[in-house]
């Protein structure tokens, strides 16, 4: 083989060795791109599984492109009515009402004004109305209470209840361990108009330290 002919082959070897590296670069090139693709496809699913795994199955909303609006619009809230005739309650309650003469005389002390029956007392007694609300005193101060009994009772008829729990303590932290909220919360709701009558809780619901209170209806 001539100098020449040899000089032709080798500079044809390097060349297929450069396609050949070439080649094989575009292939590891190709691997990457494809590792990296189901690398992405593999987090998007985990993504997937993970809010599927949260929050379960959903359904898509579907639009139709209008708009929903309420046929009468709700009636706006008077905030300063409500607090006025609060206060108006709160003021009217006095803490010297003589109210014994008005409780009747029997283990509970319980209240009603007149034209509630015994037997309507008697059913109050007995749970036969389920509580919609409730108020717990504790911890408050004469002044404190009052405020809260008023605007719980308030509150109360706004909404339309009949029957609630007032929670107003045996009295055994009180100076002297005497039940001062317990006598002023009686009182109180003797002198409220909106109170029918009232019993103390059955044992299973506060006993002696709480009342349960039936409330005039709308």
């Amino acid at each position: 083989m001539t100098q020449q002919s040899r000089s032709i082959v080798l500079t044809a070897l390097s060349d297929l060795k450069q396609v050949k590296n070439q080649l094989a670069q575009h292939a590891k090139a190709r691997e990457l791109a494809a590792l990296r693709l189901a690398q992405q496809q593999a987090a998007r699913e985990k993504s997937a599984r993970l809010f599927i795994d949260t929050v379960g199955s959903v359904e898509p909303i579907k639009h139709n492109n209008g708009v929903n609006l309420l046929a009468v619009p709700p009636a706006p809230i008077a905030i300063q009515r409500l607090m006025d005739e609060s206060q108006v309650m709160k003021d009217s309650l006095s803490d010297d009402f003589g109210v014994e003469q008005l409780l009747d005389t029997d283990t509970d002390l319980s209240y009603r004004i007149t034209g509630i029956s015994v037997e309507v007392l008697n059913k109050l007694r007995r749970g036969d109305w389920a509580i919609q609300g409730q108020l717990d005193l504790h911890g408050f101060r004469v002044d404190g209470a009052r405020q809260a009994l008023t605007e719980f009772i308030h509150y109360a008829t706004d909404q339309g209840w009949r029957c609630v729990r007032i929670v107003h303590g045996k009295g055994l932290g009180s100076k002297d361990r005497q039940p001062i909220l317990k006598n002023k919360v009686r009182s109180w709701l003797v002198q409220t108009k909106a109170v029918q009558c009232f019993v103390s809780a059955r044992a299973s619901e506060g006993g002696a330290g709480a009342l349960v209170v039936l409330l005039a209806g709308v």
